[in-house]
Parts: C-alpha cells; structure tokens; sequence
C-alpha cells in the first residue's frame, strides 16, 4: 500500500505534521501487517481548514453534481472491491467468504441507497409564507470503528457528501488500511479536493481535538459508550452537532411458540458472526425459564457447529477477534461470568484446540444466567451467548428493557404476537423472525446506544441543517 504513511488532505497525499507510527497487525498471526503514521492536533488542524475552504463551494453544487459524483465513487468502489475484502480480512480478522459477501459491499450498499435518497429528495418545502429548507450541516469530523470498518465509514462519507458537507474521517487505528484504500477510491473518482480529508491516529491525538475543533460543526460518532462520552464532552464546549451510535447488550426473546431448535440454531450462528462483535449482537437470549435445559442444549449444539480457524480458509465461520486487547477483555468477562455462578454449556476459557497462535475464542454458550450478572449487563463483543430465563411475556419485556443500552432487539414466534412485543421494546429496532438488517431503515439506538441514525433517509438528514425562511412566499 502506498498511502499508509501519509494522510489525505486538500486532495492530496500528504506528510505528517510528526514522526509516531503504529503497527497495524495480523489478528490471525499477531505479526505487522505494516505500520501507518499517527497524526496529531496539526494534522487535524490542515485537514479542517481543507474541509472549511471548500465546503463553500460544494455546499452550493446541485443535486445532478452530487449524484454523478456518488456514482463515480460507485465505480470505482465495485472495481476495487476485492482489495478491500481483502485487507478487511487481514487486518480484522474476517474470515474472507464475510468480507467479500458482506464487509466490503456494505460500504457499496449505503453508497447505492444515499444515491436513490438523494435523487428523490427534497429540499424545499412550503409552509404558508414561509420557505423550509434543509441545507449541509457544515465541516463535519466523523469516526468510526474497526468492527465493520467499510460500513461505518460509508453510512457517514456517503450521506455527507449527498447532503453537501465536506470531511475529516478519523478511522480506526486498529484497523486503518480499508480506509486508506476508500481515501485512494475518493480520489480516483473525483471527490473535489478538500471535500473528503482523512487523517490517521488514535482518540486522543486525532479523535479528540476533531470533536473540540470550532471550524467542525458535526461530529458522527461510532464505537463504545465509553469512547462517545468523551467525544461529546470534547465537542460541548462548541455546542455542535453530535450524532452517535454506540454499544448494546440486544435481547433476543425466543416466544414459548416458537420452533426452538430453528430459532436458537439459527441465532447462535448470528450471534457468533464476525466473531461477536458487532453492536447490535443478540447477546442476551431470553427463553422461557420452564425450557432452559432444553435451550442451553440446543444452543451449546450450534456453537460446536461454529467453525472458528484461519481467515483465509474457506470452511471458516468465524476468525479471530481482532486484538490481544479485545481477546483479553473477553477472556476476563468469561471468567466473571464463571465467578457469578453461570454454568458454561460449551466454550469457555482460552482458545480452541490447535489455535494457539491469533487471538481466538472458543464460542461459548452460559446457560442459567440472571441480568444483573456482569455477563448479562456488559457488552463483551466476543462469541459469546448468555441464556436468561422469563416466566412469561410481561417478564420478557422488562427483561429485555432492563439494560443501559438499547440498540437493537430480535424476537422469535407467532408474528402477531411478535409485533405487539415489539413496540413495547425500547430499541432504535426490533428483528422480528429471523429479519435482516434494511439499509433504507434508520439504524441506531436508545439511552446509551447513543443518538441520532445512520442509514437511508435518516442518516441523510443527519447532515441537514433546517432553515425557514419567512416572507419568502409572500
């Protein structure tokens, strides 16, 4: 790669202000894929001021310019398509068959669906005298995470540029190099120079004083809970904008009419996808308690089924975790949950059998669990599944809403049923029966998981500011 040094800004690539520099590393072998350079305060200081001198020329281009704009990007994107499952899988640990069915076209979906919201949407509208118009937020700082590093840069870049503003993304440092490959596709398909700007780093070097920056007028967050507290105190000083999409801890309520064994098998493997970590995961799976054992068996069955091993072998489910940080942490909280007195079905501690080398998770299945257990509040973001029992529907629903988070929901059964369950759940979405996400439907979350929505028309109006403009009709 031969960007990974450098950052890109005004349409170019550049040096960095300094001299640090990271190892991006190999999950699957914990050896250097390479190293990039970490930026600075300096840094972002050029790369905003890029943003701010051309936002007042492309703020005012047309709907046609953008949307010929988008489909240069969506060009290039598709040609390049490979490369990014690719480094996705290297640098993350995906297992190559999901980068290349979901991780890298995920970044394409949201550019596909900003494009059909942009060339239908509309900007004005009249009310009596008066003229609404929804106009570009402004400079806009966006960071994002390692987990779906493709899907969360695109459902920021790809509204952003269809709404008008211009950019700095701060991506991930754990896992940089997609996003290099996205800034070199930009480029290729003709982004204005300033309009996207990228800059390497960690939160406190890049992240925190893009979120503090007076000449930034949004910051969309994605990551921990923990991460978008202290962005948004960053950015309260200089009341902007924030908008965030956060953890979760989703309930998955399996209704005592539902096929048991097809819900269960079917949601484990879900669960377990991309190694557990995902935000919206159906961590917590509420059965009902006169059925515990026998849900505990199904599930523990499922998860033997999960092929854990090399990324790049093609009989693999589910590769590596992404970190020695992120292994660590998941090997602790299985340990607390052994502590509190959870019985372990399947999984457990430490790694699977002939995989001493990468940060591996054996897919574990607790059985037996109460939610105040640590297990069942905190977001483990490993394979990782906690069975809790209910004794009937009410049960299941306070449950479910007791919990910092609420990101996501799933329920399983009678759809009637299912549907009147899912209005009185307190997440930014429900699952109902196995139902996939919708890239046209908002995606976010309540309390802790943040606020604001990515994806679809939702997450195009995130970068709208709403003027009215009195007399205009008189």
């Amino acid at each position: 790669m031969d960007h990974v040094q450098q950052f890109y800004i005004g349409g170019r690539w550049v040096a960095p202000r300094g001299d640090t520099t990271i190892e991006v590393v190999n999950p699957a072998t914990e050896q250097p894929i390479t190293s990039i350079a970490m930026g600075g305060p300096d840094d972002v200081d050029a790369a905003v001021a890029a943003a701010k001198d051309a936002f007042e020329s492309y703020s005012l281009t047309g709907r046609q310019e953008r949307l010929d704009l988008l489909d240069a990007i969506i060009a290039v994107y598709g040609r390049r398509m490979e490369e990014l499952a690719d480094i996705i899988s290297q640098e993350m640990g995906a297992p190559l068959s999901l980068a290349r069915a979901a991780q890298a076209p995920a970044g394409l979906g949201h550019f596909a669906t900003v494009r059909n919201v942009l060339a239908g949407y509309e900007f004005e509208r009249q009310l009596g005298s008066t003229t609404i118009v929804r106009e570009p937020a402004g400079v806009c700082g966006l960071i994002t995470p390692w987990n779906w590093p493709l899907n969360q840069i695109a459902c920021k870049v790809a509204p952003a540029l269809a709404a008008g503003c211009t950019m700095v993304l701060k991506p991930s440092e754990v896992a940089p190099l997609n996003a290099v490959l996205f800034a070199e596709i930009l480029d290729e398909a003709g982004v204005p120079a300033g309009v996207f700007n990228l800059v390497n780093g960690d939160g406190l070097g890049v992240g925190a004083p893009l979120s503090a920056h007076p000449d930034v007028d949004m910051v969309s967050f994605t990551g921990s809970t923990r991460a978008g507290i202290e962005v948004a105190r960053s950015a309260a000083p200089t009341v902007k904008r924030v908008a965030q999409e956060l953890g979760g801890k989703s309930a998955n309520i399996i209704l005592d009419d539902a096929d048991l064994p097809a819900a269960i098998a079917r949601d484990v493997a879900g669960l377990c996808t991309n190694s557990g970590q995902s935000c919206n995961a159906p961590t917590r799976m509420l059965v009902p308690a006169a059925r515990m054992d026998e849900a505990a068996a199904i599930a523990a069955e499922a998860a033997r089924n999960v092929a854990v091993g090399d990324p790049r072998a093609e009989t693999t489910a589910i590769g590596p975790v992404v970190s020695a940080t992120q292994y660590g942490r998941i090997q602790q909280l299985i340990e607390k949950g052994i502590g509190e007195g959870a019985k372990v079905e399947v999984g457990g501690p430490g790694k699977p059998e002939g995989l001493e080398t990468g940060y591996y998770v054996r897919p574990t299945v607790f059985s037996h669990v109460t939610n105040d257990m640590t297990i069942a509040r905190e977001e483990i973001f490993g394979p990782v599944l906690v069975l809790i029992g209910y004794e009937d529907d009410d049960d299941a629903v306070r449950i479910a809403n007791d919990t910092l988070y609420g990101l996501s929901g799933y329920i399983s059964g009678d759809a009637d049923r299912a549907r009147a369950m899912a209005r009185r759940i307190r997440t930014g979405n429900v699952h109902l029966n196995g139902a996939g996400p919708d890239f046209n439907a908002p995606f976010g979350g309540y309390r802790q998981s943040g606020n604001g929505r990515e994806w679809g028309e939702f997450g195009f109006e995130e970068f709208l500011e709403t003027k009215a403009i009195m007399g205009h009709n008189a």
